[in-house]
């Protein structure tokens, strides 16, 4: 029966505006119950929601990716060729239409998209304008089409987002769906311009979230898959490159792959450090000159083509293709990799929106290709194909200009449907990444961000932070450990002896507690001496950690409790230290002297 004035008291439960409302307390476990099937609910809606994002979204790349290719045709022909004038004019003019759009109309589709998006996560509560989606859609049709030196897979990825985000409003989802609506309208987006659904996923969890649970993990999927589904559907699943024969024969083979990690380092800092260097040099210059940088950008490319490599204009794919199957000289493949990072830089740093993906790839395949060439050259003997070189080539430069390490992997391995080279390719991207991150600490994305003035979170170095664990600031258990069977006469005693405050008693079956010395006096006050610890204390159990657990664990109690246990994982009575406030504080502390020390 409740009591009387149990149906009085008052609870303020939160109404469908957001504001409090006050309910009977009586009331209160309708609300729970309510709160949690609402909650259920909305998360079946949400992965409902994500595939119908990755349709929409597969829908608008297909149509972006026809734009790209009609805008092609139309302004270079079917098939660009060397001083044909076209490959002049078409860049220089269109550049100058995208300029005056980027300007004064959609202000806010400059650059590649991914760090966009990454802002409306952590920034902007996962709003992107509508108008950005068609924006960037536009200009990057334009732009690449004509033959600016960018990939259509970041303006998808953005696009993607945009869409998944104005649905979202649309639908008046919460503020923390709404946020992550955003990167599963990017995974989608992503995915269906790669034709990649597991790469999609893994660079939108490693570069865009950060984190991952099962609900985040769910809806990026299924949209990323929905997505490519649709696009196989229109478009048929023929796979974004046509790969040869590839494999890994000799493990003596694993040294010419390190050469290619080698100097694909090296080629990725260099990408990098262009794009640095001379993004925010242009942004400095008067207002007036922004409206001549892409088409200056465009003359130079296109001229670049004119005078005899039209392939590096565009996304290039076809060319890829090519250099996959040994239709280059390697001396070529060299010069058309240095000339797609000239030309890749100048489009970007320029503000000509388009993504780096393609560009990526189309370096790291003609890189892999021309070093395979040379070293084919001077050892007869290796049995590797160029084609495999170019492949791996492909994930060495991603890993180490896109600093996507795990991407770049799956990324080789799902578009060549070949596991076997899997070992060449771990072992190549490791080497490009380790080079690329000690001669360029910062990577691209995180560049880009600081130079816009946004201040997102770096994923790669949260990924390299040291993880503070238990075992660094617990202490030694140097604490008598008393039984709970024990009477409280003998623990004042030992309590008085050691001059402790603190001190531990082990409880029946495997369990810790703890009793401090002037409760232990106030017992023998009490005339309770003879009395059982066990019975005595006023902390029934302490919870207990293990020394591997991340520090953050142990604020969860060390607030309530004076001490807690740290215990060995196989057994738990076998006490390794223990750990308190002071101690945890004590450890944040140095960690923090340490970190100003190697900033000054």
């Amino acid at each position: 029966m409740i009591p009387p004035e149990a149906t009085k008291r008052e609870v303020q439960s939160p109404g469908k505006s957001g504001d409090p409302v006050t309910v009977p307390a009586n009331h209160t476990h309708r609300i729970a119950w309510f709160s949690l099937v609402t909650t259920f609910r909305e998360e079946r809606f949400f992965l409902l929601l994500a595939v119908f994002i990755g349709i929409f979204s597969g829908l608008a790349v297909i149509c972006f990716r026809l734009s790209i290719d009609w805008t092609r045709v139309a302004l270079l022909g079917p098939a660009p060729r060397g001083h044909d004038i076209r490959l002049l004019i078409a860049p220089a003019l269109v550049s100058l239409l995208v300029s005056v759009l980027v300007i004064h109309i959609f202000p806010l589709v400059r650059g590649s998209g991914v760090n966009q998006t990454k802002a409306a996560l952590y920034i902007y509560n996962g709003f992107i304008p509508f108008r950005t989606a068609i924006g960037k859609f536009i200009t990057a049709a334009l732009a690449i089409g004509a033959g600016h030196s960018l990939g259509p897979e970041d303006p998808s990825l953005q696009i993607g987002a945009a869409l998944a985000s104005a649905l979202g409003r649309r639908l008046d989802l919460s503020r923390e769906k709404l946020r992550l609506l955003a990167p599963v309208g990017a995974a989608a987006g992503l995915a269906a311009a790669f034709n990649a659904p597991i790469s999609a996923v893994l660079f939108v969890i490693e570069e865009v979230i950060g984190r991952w649970s099962a609900g985040i993990l769910g809806s990026v999927v299924l949209s990323a898959i929905s997505s490519v589904v649709v696009v196989r559907w229109f478009l048929g699943s023929e796979p974004l490159f046509h790969i040869p024969a590839v494999g890994f024969v000799r493990p003596t083979e694993l040294i010419a792959y390190v050469v290619l990690g080698v100097v694909g380092g090296f080629a990725a800092v260099v990408f990098s450090k262009s794009i640095g260097y001379l993004r925010p040099l242009l942004r400095a210059q008067p207002r007036w000159t922004h409206y001549f940088q892409s088409a200056a950008a465009g003359l130079i490319i296109g001229g670049i083509g004119y005078l005899g490599a039209p392939q590096i204009m565009g996304a290039g794919y076809n060319y890829i293709d090519q250099a996959m199957h040994n239709q280059f000289t390697w001396e070529v493949l060299g010069i058309l990799a240095g000339l797609k990072i000239l030309a890749t830089t100048l489009s970007f740093v320029s503000g000509t929106p388009g993504g780096m993906f393609a560009p990526t790839l189309f370096v790291g395949a003609m890189l892999g290709g021309a070093v395979g060439g040379a070293e084919h050259a001077l050892y007869p003997h290796l049995t590797v194909s160029t084609g495999t070189y170019a492949l791996v080539g492909m994930g060495v430069l991603f890993a180490g200009f896109l600093r996507a390490p795990m991407t770049s992997v799956f990324m080789v391995l799902e578009v060549s449907g070949n596991y076997s080279i899997i070992i060449p390719v771990i072992v190549a991207n490791t080497f490009a990444y380790v080079i690329a991150r000690n001669l360029q600490p910062t990577p691209i994305f995180d560049m880009l961000t600081r130079q816009d003035g946004l201040v997102l979170p770096s994923l790669e170095e949260e990924r390299e932070q040291r993880v503070l664990l238990v075992e660094d600031a617990m202490e030694p258990a140097n604490t008598p450990l008393l039984n709970g069977n024990e009477p409280v006469e003998q623990a004042l005693r030992v309590a008085q002896a050691m001059n402790i405050e603190q001190l531990l008693v082990r409880v029946e079956p495997s369990g810790w507690s703890c009793i401090s010395k002037d409760a232990l006096q106030n017992l023998a006050a009490e005339g309770k001496e003879k009395e059982a610890l066990a019975s005595a204390l006023t902390v029934k159990r302490l919870p207990w950690l293990y020394p591997d657990l991340p520090l953050d664990a142990a604020l969860r109690f060390i607030y309530r409790y004076p001490i807690v246990p740290v215990v060995h994982r196989a057994d738990r009575r076998r006490l390794l230290g223990v750990i308190s406030s002071q101690d945890v504080l004590n450890k944040y502390q140095t960690l923090g002297t340490e970190e100003e020390t190697v900033e000054i």
